[in-house]
């Protein structure tokens, strides 16, 4: 099965806002995810909530190790489908770029805050900061990054809001698809996530080896590792299971979308947008995965120790929206935004760029003076 012109082609792409020379060195994709390593949003990822808040451990995951897990993952798939590498790379370390401090939770308070002011959304956020926020170039404001990019950037986005991004947001609209890389990245991070969260969870000590091989992806590898290794430590054993999982994963997902890919027979990268998505787990598999997330939902996502911590996290958000709307002279003159915005947004974009650390003392610094 040949792919290649499926792929997306940075030669024949819709462009940048702004027209740049091309490089000499570099294709246009890969200008892209250079543009975003060395972005500060993508710096701050580090010290951003993925589940446990960062101050909660060392050996957890943060939003940036999230993003370049996520990235190796779809090079992996990419690779395979024959699809732009580059580009499926570009789009995993931006994805959350625009996430608040303490993950979802954060979200959530935030977008409470704003629901009279527009609301927030982290896909939008993410692509608000490529395309305004970041202040590096002096010809622009924002990354200048391709279509392509951008498009795979804004992974979800309400119709209201997609009328106002015009080409970038026709496609919520119209209910068509994005490039494959877009729909690659797309489950690399559902892949990720669903696996280093039960590293992270048994590391926590909320989730058991007993209680996770309840689960029937699980069990499966669990005992692959078992029949192979023996009497292994509790830490390698999670490792090599949460690995085998990801690779059946992997392989069940490349596998499929290769068979979906011949049963609809794309021509083009325009036939792709046209089409249902090509890139999917199969219904035996779509299963498994399913109850797994159900199990992560209710025994690590609500669980107490994590219910509480969100409940924090919330809070601060809220304390924090209040400080600064109440005297919008309280942003730093440095964070500079543009005339036209609203104050909200603007308290919406300062608060979003926290990291977990800097938001926490803020608000420590706020209590203690009150």
């Amino acid at each position: 099965m040949n792919t290649v012109s499926l792929a997306a082609n940075p030669g024949v792409s819709r462009g940048r806002l702004f027209i740049e020379p091309s490089s000499s060195l570099r294709n246009e994709f890969q200008r892209d995810r250079d543009r975003i390593i060395h972005c500060s949003a993508f710096r701050r990822l580090e010290y951003k909530t993925q589940v446990f808040v960062n101050h909660e451990g060392d050996m957890f995951r943060t939003r940036l190790t999230h993003s370049i897990e996520v990235s190796q993952i779809a090079r992996s798939i990419a690779r395979v489908l024959g699809c732009h590498e580059d580009l499926a790379e570009t789009i995993a370390l931006a994805h959350d770029l625009g996430h608040t401090p303490f993950g979802h939770a954060g979200q959530d308070a935030l977008n409470g805050c704003m629901k009279d002011f527009g609301g927030f959304e982290h896909n939008l956020q993410s692509l608000r900061i490529v395309d305004t926020l970041e202040k590096r170039y002096a010809a622009f404001n924002g990354l200048n990054l391709m279509f392509e990019s951008r498009e795979g950037i804004l992974k979800h986005c309400s119709i209201k809001n997609a009328k106002t991004l015009g080409t970038l947001g026709e496609r919520f609209i119209q209910k068509t698809q994005p490039s494959l890389e877009a729909q690659i990245v797309n489950i690399a991070d559902e892949i990720a996530y669903i696996n280093h969260d039960i590293d992270d969870g048994f590391r926590s000590g909320l989730l058991s080896i007993v209680s996770l091989c309840k689960n029937t992806i699980f069990k499966e590898c669990a005992d692959i590792v078992s029949n192979e290794y023996g009497d292994v430590t509790p830490d390698v054993f999670i490792n090599e299971v949460v690995r085998r999982m990801i690779n059946l994963m992997v392989q069940d997902l490349i596998e499929h979308s290769q068979t979906l890919i011949q049963h609809h027979k794309p021509k083009h990268i325009d036939d792709v947008r046209a089409m249902p998505s090509l890139v999917g787990f199969s219904k035996e598999f779509l299963a498994k995965k399913q109850e797994m997330k159900t199990y992560l939902r209710k025994t690590l996502y609500e669980h107490q120790r994590v219910i509480s911590m969100t409940d924090n996290a919330k809070e601060t958000i809220k304390i924090l929206f209040d400080y600064f709307l109440t005297d919008p002279h309280r942003i730093p003159k440095d964070f500079k935004h543009d005339s036209d915005d609203e104050v909200t947004r603007t308290i919406a974009d300062y608060i979003a760029g926290m990291t977990d650390r800097f938001a926490l003392a803020l608000h420590s610094s706020i209590a203690s003076n009150r």
